[in-house]
């Protein structure tokens, strides 16, 4: 399955209104014969996750089956609720510290078995999110979600500072070189040149 990623207009509309299963920001990895670490990203638009979970368990109630529980890393959810009620059941809520990694969320189904997903942080850019749902959704990836998120900072850090280095060229003028009027304007017309050069 490849990534669905579905941007609302303001973060203000998010705060207001809570997550429906046709505005879910999920990417899961395709089915493969070698198990990836990471099963796919989920991208909450909040780290509540009583109002956040429910739309969740309700997509992959019918993709995995039946979603009985669900475990985290309370370092980045401030409340860990021990059940949250979804769709006509319930989905137990459990954490770990050090054995569980802190950008994870491990889903099981009673019939199908656990998954792991990638817990994009709410206020990612879209462009840093995108990166992260391709990248934990890759069948053959080896990387842990906490390798993916030191991915996406240091990648974010590269582009910013190549932004930077750009608006620096551009405020000295660099801009004019890229333009081909700013070229034309700035050439040597060749009754300016000397006559050996210029074959008069």
């Amino acid at each position: 399955m490849t990534a669905t990623i579905s941007l609302p207009p303001t973060a203000e509309a998010d705060d207001r209104s809570p997550p429906s299963s046709s505005s879910l920001r999920l990417s899961l990895a395709p089915a493969g014969p070698a198990p990836a670490l990471l099963d796919g990203a989920w991208w909450p638009r909040s780290r509540d996750l009583a109002a956040e979970l429910p739309a969740l368990a309700a997509v992959l109630d019918l993709l995995w089956g039946r979603i009985t529980r669900v475990t985290v890393n309370p370092t980045h959810w401030p409340v860990v609720p021990r059940k949250v009620p979804v769709a006509g059941h319930v989905v137990k809520v459990g954490w770990f510290l050090a054995e569980q990694d802190p950008h994870e969320l491990l889903v099981l189904s009673y019939r199908m078995g656990r998954w792991n997903l990638l817990v994009v942080p709410p206020r990612t850019a879209p462009v840093s999110a995108a990166w992260l749902m391709a990248a934990a959704s890759d069948p053959l990836g080896t990387s842990t979600a906490s390798r993916l998120m030191e991915e996406a900072a240091r990648l974010r850090t590269v582009y910013e500072a190549d932004r930077a280095v750009e608006a620096v060229w551009d405020s000295e003028g660099g801009h004019e070189a890229r333009d081909p009027a700013a070229c034309h304007r700035t050439s040597i017309e060749p009754a300016a040149l000397p006559h050996q050069l210029t074959g008069r």
